[in-house]
């Protein structure tokens, strides 16, 4: 079966101009399924940087308790 170019865009020409209409309505469809998925994401990314920086600020916290530790001098005074 023969193709005709109202049907195939890829191969022949369209069957009418494109427009500016046509651009800016397919940009805006792509722009709304590009904004959706960032604000899907967007809370989750949230949740995990503060779960990260929580943990590091722990790790942090933890590890110069353990350094401040084995570096204390114990000085004994004793009264005469």
């Amino acid at each position: 079966m023969a193709k005709t170019a109202a049907t195939s865009t890829t191969t022949g020409a369209p069957s009418k101009p494109i427009t500016r209409d046509d651009l800016e309505a397919r940009f805006a469809a792509v722009q709304r399924g590009i904004k959706g998925k960032v604000e899907d994401r967007k809370s989750t990314l949230r949740t995990v940087g503060i779960a990260a920086a929580v943990i590091v600020v722990l790790v942090v916290y933890l590890l110069g308790r353990r350094s401040g530790k084995r570096k204390t001098t114990l000085v004994e005074i004793r009264r005469l």
